[in-house]
């Protein structure tokens, strides 16, 4: 067979993306996939008929990326409660946006998880953010988090600690709050701007939706590469492939590995724990934060609360997130865990069956600054060899797909160069 117009190494989103774009193009595409299935990161499996993401991953309408690529009707999307409930001091405390909430509004000024103007100074956030574009958010100094919500937007201590560690913890997977603060107010921007939602039958449905954009053939799975050279792609297996056009979609270790000088190559970890329930120890979709700061858990949700398909009839699917990489060994943990778990929903927590436990080393790149700066990272290496991944923007769905996109761009302008 003839050797490909390009070359993509890594069937994430970024791959997908770049693949599909240049396909629409007309060019002939081959991606190769070290794994069993495409999605990278974006994964999904099935364990005694429950769907578990490959930890806890949602989705926001709000991302421009992904509103440009994805079909969301096609997904078939459900919407988490536009809030939170936060644990503090041996109670849930319920919080929601009052835009959209009206009737939480009682329940959110009194909640013991910052001062009334702490809550004001969120409001005041959330329309900053709105009237300042993505590109203008980009622009501003890039600092740590934990500093721009001290100085910059002004939120006490207790704030921070009961709720944006917490909620920013699982996000960034960083309870230091040592992210950047343009991936902080990006993030938040697309938060309110949105909807915080999952597929129907679990967030595997992003990189299946645009696996069917490409011929069948365009896709090998199971396909390890283990070098570079010039245009010439090694496989783990001793074979070679060759193509005028090498996209390298990796995660950043790898795409180090490969071509060198891509950085940052740290990430952060995390380990989710997935548990099967009789049914749902919450009354609506809501996001649980760890707003006390003690045991393992820092967020908790019901994905089957939230989307058909992630748990079957009559049962409950519930996620536990921990932050970094404890030092417990696995049977302590999951024990930590469970006494957590009864302590906050009684001793019924105690018989859940324990599903499966994740353990993501490599979970989101590292984010401290000057992560953004500049905010894209160049995609071409030279002529004929590109990286791409959201190493090279945002870490997120959303920069996935842009850096996808980019790196077909520069193949394609390239090509017809």
């Amino acid at each position: 067979m003839a050797p490909p117009d390009v070359l993509v190494i890594g069937a994430g989103l970024a791959g997908l993306n770049c693949a599909r774009h240049l396909h629409e193009r007309g060019l002939s595409v081959q991606v190769v996939e070290a794994t069993d299935r495409v999605g990278g990161r974006v994964r999904t499996d099935t364990v005694d008929g429950f769907r578990l993401d490959r930890g806890f991953q949602v989705l926001l309408t709000a991302y421009p990326e992904t509103q440009r690529e994805l079909d969301y009707d096609a997904l078939d999307l459900h919407p988490f409660h536009d809030g939170a409930l936060v644990r503090y001091n041996g109670r849930f405390q319920r919080v929601a946006d009052p835009r959209r909430h009206p009737w939480d509004a009682p329940r959110t000024v009194l909640a013991r998880i910052g001062t009334l103007a702490d809550k004001l100074r969120v409001l005041r956030l959330r329309q900053a953010l709105a009237d300042r574009s993505i590109p203008q958010i980009m622009e501003q100094e890039e600092r740590p988090t934990i500093e721009v919500l001290r100085e910059r937007w002004g939120f006490s201590s207790v704030m921070i600690d009961r709720f944006f560690r917490p909620f920013l913890g699982g996000i960034f997977f960083d309870r230091a709050l040592q992210a950047s603060s343009r991936m902080f107010e990006f993030v938040f921007k697309m938060f309110a701007e949105g909807r915080t939602v999952l597929p129907a039958g679990g967030i595997d449905r992003i990189p299946a939706q645009m696996r069917r954009d490409l011929p069948d053939e365009a896709v090998r799975l199971n396909t390890r590469v283990e070098a570079i050279d010039e245009q010439t792609v090694t496989l783990a297996t001793g074979g070679a492939l060759e193509a005028p056009h090498v996209v390298v979609a990796t995660e950043a270790p790898a795409a180090n590995r490969l071509v060198g000088d891509v950085s940052p190559t740290e990430g952060r970890s995390t380990v989710c724990l997935y548990y099967d329930a009789p049914r749902s120890p919450l009354d609506d979709p809501f996001l649980v934060l760890n707003g006390e700061g003690v045991g393992p858990i820092n967020n908790l949700a019901v994905p089957s609360d939230v989307a058909p398909g992630y748990a079957p009839d009559d049962r409950a699917l519930v996620s536990v997130v921990v932050v970094g990489r404890p030092a417990e060994d696995e049977a302590a943990l999951q024990r930590s865990v469970r006494a957590q778990l009864i302590d906050w929903f009684g001793l019924e927590a105690g018989g859940w069956t324990h599903l499966q436990t994740q353990h993501l080393p490599y979970a989101l790149p590292e984010q401290a600054p000057p992560f953004l700066s500049p905010y894209e990272r160049p995609v071409r290496r030279r002529r004929g060899l590109y990286v791409c991944g959201d190493h090279r923007r945002t870490a997120s769905l959303n920069g996935a797909l842009a850096a996808g996109r980019a790196a077909a761009d520069a193949v394609w302008a390239d090509h017809t160069d």
